[in-house]
């Protein structure tokens, strides 16, 4: 695969992630004012959340402005960051599919931010009483992206080099 075939995949992914993240989200704020639903003999349940903390709620009850400063303006720095070290590292494929994948996420949640100060969540999976919190796509993304991105610098032989 070329070099420009590889970075048309990688925007497709991106591309791609961000879209359903934000299709899911209008569709669950559908949901507001409804109860819950539930799917799968109540493995999967639907209901609309808005948050304005971190992963699964976490500083809800932060003041406004070390949420603003941590969620919405470190956030945005983090993938500046990660972007900017993704082009200084020659990493392979797997690294950059999740990447792709973490950067799509995060973007994803922060144009809720910026747009609305909170993100939309109204995932909910679980067996019984054993239960996740509520989350989205982009969420599902950002772990995603992790994982595979821990799997291949696990599996490199190398750390990764900086380009010349």
């Amino acid at each position: 695969m070329t070099f420009a075939a590889k970075r048309t995949a990688l925007l497709m992914l991106i591309t791609l992630t961000i879209g359903c993240d934000r299709v899911t989200k209008h569709y669950a704020s559908t949901l507001v004012g409804e109860p819950g639903q539930s799917y799968l003999a109540d493995t999967v349940r639907l209901e609309y959340a808005e948050n304005t903390g971190g992963f699964l709620g976490l500083g809800e009850d932060w003041p406004p402005a070390v949420r603003t400063g941590l969620f919405t303006i470190g956030t945005g720095l983090m993938l500046l960051l990660t972007i900017a070290i993704a082009v200084r590292w020659t990493w392979s494929g797997p690294a950059l599919v999740g990447l792709s994948l973490f950067v799509a996420g995060g973007a994803s949640n922060l144009a809720d931010r910026l747009a609305r100060g909170s993100v939309i969540d109204f995932l909910n999976v679980g067996l019984g009483p054993l239960r996740t919190g509520i989350f989205n796509v982009a969420d599902m993304a950002v772990l995603l992206g992790v994982f595979i991105l821990a799997i291949a610098q696990a599996r490199s032989d190398e750390r990764p080099k900086a380009a010349p």
